[in-house]
């Protein structure tokens, strides 16, 4: 299990992620503030109000330095990031810092949610038109696969749909209709699906109705691997599989109609 955590400033979280270390943790999803979620620095006029407050604020590879400072990443299981629009800028972050201490980045497994298309529909942190965002998508996929294959550069999001008003076949055909374009952009660049594919994840909601959500994902597994087998022909069975976490959705108190969320 990797706890979503940020808030403030990066020493703040630093001594967060410490702090869950102690106790136990394997891993961690970092949250990110609205303003670094869409490449704003945190003095920028439309940013004011809004850094730190739903996740850490970063804006520089100094603030990445003090973010990891004293964390040892090579032992962590996973490190995920909400970015999505700014996926690149994150990938360019971590390299840098890694390469900066003398590590291997492709040493840190790291996940890079990466999702541009879901923000369009259902976040709204979209920076670029919808071509344009997808095309720095296709660079970070095509990037991971030929330099850094430990790393997970898509995590497709089905969880923000359910979230902003989908039932459970809506959250499966946005998301799936999502893949289908990121897959078909990578293979434009002249990758192979087993090039890419098997690091794919999948992010999707478990609800309350228990035997609609089993199945869902028993229905999502055997619906991927058609559309992957059916499309693309991979040569290896790991291109074809559907990898997911869930965020569970429970009341907040008994008879509310508010809701959080807890990873599984």
């Amino acid at each position: 299990m990797g706890q979503y955590v940020g808030f403030g400033s990066a020493e703040q979280t630093n001594a967060r992620f410490k702090e869950l270390l102690r106790a136990g943790q394997t891993g961690f999803s970092v949250a990110l503030d609205l303003p670094t979620q869409l490449g704003l620095d945190s003095d920028h006029r439309l940013a004011l109000g809004e850094v730190g407050r739903v996740g850490v604020a970063i804006d520089s590879l100094a603030d990445m330095e003090v973010l990891f400072d004293g964390i040892p990443l090579d032992g962590i299981r996973q490190m995920r990031t909400t970015a999505n629009s700014i996926g690149h800028l994150w990938l360019a972050l971590n390299v840098a810092r890694a390469e900066k201490k003398g590590h291997d980045p492709n040493a840190v497994k790291i996940l890079i949610q990466n999702d541009v298309l879901k923000e369009y529909i259902a976040r709204g942190t979209q920076i670029y038109p919808p071509r344009a965002g997808l095309r720095i998508i296709a660079d970070v996929i095509e990037y991971c696969a030929r330099n850094l294959p430990a790393w997970t550069p898509l995590s497709m999001s089905g969880y923000h749909m359910r979230e902003a008003g989908a039932n459970a076949i809506q959250e499966l055909a946005f998301t799936f209709a999502n893949g289908i374009a990121y897959c078909d952009a990578a293979v434009e660049r002249g990758l192979s699906v087993d090039d890419f594919a098997p690091s794919l994840f999948t992010f999707l909601t478990a609800d309350m109705e228990l035997l609609e959500e089993v199945a869902k994902f028993r229905a999502a597994r055997k619906v991927w691997d058609w559309i992957m087998s059916e499309r693309s022909a991979p040569r290896i069975r790991r291109a074809a599989r559907f990898a997911s976490s869930r965020s569970q959705r429970v009341p907040t108190s008994p008879g509310s109609s508010r809701w959080s969320t807890s990873c599984a």
